[in-house]
């Protein structure tokens, strides 16, 4: 199991889309309708990733990768990877993270739509 971290930027993301589901999820409930909206999918396909991350970070169904557009925050010299929250879908999210900052941690960089 590894530690998450996260960057300012990436908290931010992840607590706007978490209350976005939210307020869809209690407007749902309101209407008294069964079905999750887009919002509240989003979110449980970005929380399931981060659990996945946490747990195993090659797991196949992240499709993990390089990614060289962005600067790993604690080593130049070190990677920042992929992850799919989504995949086949238009604008699908991703999640970029790097390892570190210590042994058995991993840093969550962005959440963010495909670029």
């Amino acid at each position: 199991m590894f530690e998450v971290k996260w960057t300012k930027a990436a908290t931010d993301q992840y607590n706007e889309l978490k209350s976005k589901a939210e307020a869809r999820r209690d407007a749902r409930m309101k209407k008294r309708r069964s079905k999750s909206t887009q919002d509240e999918g989003l979110f449980k396909q970005v929380a399931k990733t981060i659990k996945l991350l946490q747990t195993n970070p090659k797991h196949p169904g992240l499709n993990t990768h390089e990614y060289d557009s962005i600067v790993n925050p604690y080593d130049k010299s070190k990677k920042v990877f992929e992850a799919y929250a989504q995949n086949k879908t238009s604008g699908a999210c991703r999640i970029f993270w790097c390892y570190g900052p210590d042994k058995k941690e991993l840093t969550i960089i962005a959440i963010t739509p495909h670029p």
